[in-house]
């Protein structure tokens, strides 16, 4: 997934200064974002009170949207360098191409990883005839400095492995999770779990006390170490747990994101990690002159342009602002 803004913000970010080590109860705001024709997500990382969780740099929650008489989600071409992408739906589905030639549809429960390395490009859409409703996430790992220069790459996981009792059940998307380990690549200490509670459900969930932890609610009304959280609102959670209590009184979904602090600084705008303002400013230019990213064939419609480079330097800032 792309993002959209027309004057994306740069952010310096990572480094372990600004990493709770210590508990806590952050609730981080969401902005509002078009994106493509008919889709609107809630942007909650970055966000105005933090950067990064763990090596996760940026999550856009969307839906539950009705597009039974809309396109739907409609994101044309577009570059990627120095992170993997991570599509998970709750309902509908996504048709993803890309520069490497993969074609797949999406559904719930399956897990669309794009790497992206050194340049991929790719486009998501709703598929003609598509199913009446849409809700997921789109997420962003930053890649280490050893690893973000790799050839680019496309994994499907149809299957993924869970973890349940009492009520509880985590699908184990990236990374791990109690010891089950999920199938897909990465290449940092991770966390990405997605959490069903039935209504009544309690639970405590065994974490790392050295991972930074988030909680991004997809549906229902879980309440996460004490705080009730509406659909659509990520809490940030610090580091320093072995346990985390969830509970619920309906029916509801969550997201646990987690990983070891992202030790390195990083730099992102728009589509683009990398580590200085003149890497960003070379991709740019590659994806604006047709190098480097390869060609989406088959997306019926123009790719996108890259926005206007900032007028003034990139200034580090951290991980929280």
């Amino acid at each position: 997934m792309s993002n959209l803004d027309l004057r994306p913000a740069p952010a310096v970010c990572g480094g372990r200064a600004d990493v709770m080590a210590r508990p806590v109860r952050d609730l981080l705001p969401a902005k509002t974002v078009p994106l493509g024709e008919s889709t609107v997500v809630r942007r909650l990382l970055p966000s105005l009170g933090r950067r990064m969780v763990g090596a996760w740099c940026f999550v856009d929650h969307y839906g539950p949207d009705n597009i039974a008489d809309e396109p739907g989600m409609q994101v044309p071409p577009h570059p990627h360098m120095g992170l993997q992408t991570v599509s998970w739906l709750h309902e509908g589905e996504v048709l993803h191409r890309d520069s490497l030639g993969s074609l797949r549809t999406l559904r719930p429960g399956q897990l669309g990883l794009m790497t992206a390395g050194r340049a991929i490009a790719h486009s998501e859409e709703s598929p003609r005839g598509h199913l009446p409703l849409l809700h997921g996430a789109q997420l962003w790992v930053a890649l280490p400095d050893a690893h973000r220069h790799t050839a680019p790459m496309w994994e499907h996981h149809a299957e993924l492995p869970q973890v349940t009792g009492g009520g509880l059940r985590a699908t184990v998307v990236m990374g791990e999770l109690d010891g089950t380990v999920s199938p897909a690549t990465t290449f940092s200490p991770l966390t990405g779990a997605d959490i069903a509670l039935a209504a009544g459900a309690s639970a405590r969930l065994p974490v790392r006390p050295d991972f930074e932890y988030a909680a991004l609610t997809m549906s229902g009304e879980a309440e996460v170490d004490g705080v009730r959280l509406a659909p659509g609102s990520m809490l940030y959670l610090g580091c320093g747990r072995a346990e985390l209590p969830v509970r619920a009184d309906v029916d509801s979904a969550f997201m646990l994101l987690g990983g070891e602090p992202f030790e390195e600084r990083i730099v992102m705008w728009w589509n683009f990690v990398g580590r200085t303002g003149e890497e960003i400013a070379e991709a740019r230019e590659d994806w604006m002159t047709g190098t480097r990213f390869g060609e989406v064939r088959g997306y019926d419609g123009p790719s996108l342009a890259a926005p206007a480079l900032p007028p003034v330097p990139l200034k580090p800032r951290g991980r929280a602002r």
